[in-house]
């Protein structure tokens, strides 16, 4: 097996949050746009995650990828979401700071 490259079709195909460290600063509407798109990926119906307990992202910075664990989240790190098949996604901040990514 080789490593292969990976990218988006789009430069803004994603939908996502800056996580800044003070769980105020996150408003609940941008919460709720991450949580109702992140999809549990082994049930059939692909249902909302944070609505069975497999997966969402919480306020204090953790991300709960659905069926698979725990991610925590440092200041300037990027959530989102594939819009496909709801999968979340986390890019460090370091990551997202490079000439790679681009966001608004």
């Amino acid at each position: 097996m080789a490593t292969i490259t990976l990218g988006t079709t789009l430069t803004t195909s994603l939908v996502a949050v800056v996580f800044s460290g003070d769980p105020a600063v996150l408003s609940d509407a941008d919460l709720a746009t991450i949580n109702r798109n992140i999809l549990d990926d082994l049930s059939v119906a692909h249902p909302v995650a944070s609505t069975i307990g497999t997966g969402g992202f919480v306020r204090q910075g953790q991300l709960y990828v659905p069926n698979r664990g725990v991610l925590t989240l440092r200041a300037g790190d990027y959530i989102a979401y594939d819009p496909d098949t709801g999968w979340p996604i986390l890019l460090s901040a370091a990551a997202a700071d490079g000439t790679d990514w681009a966001h608004s």
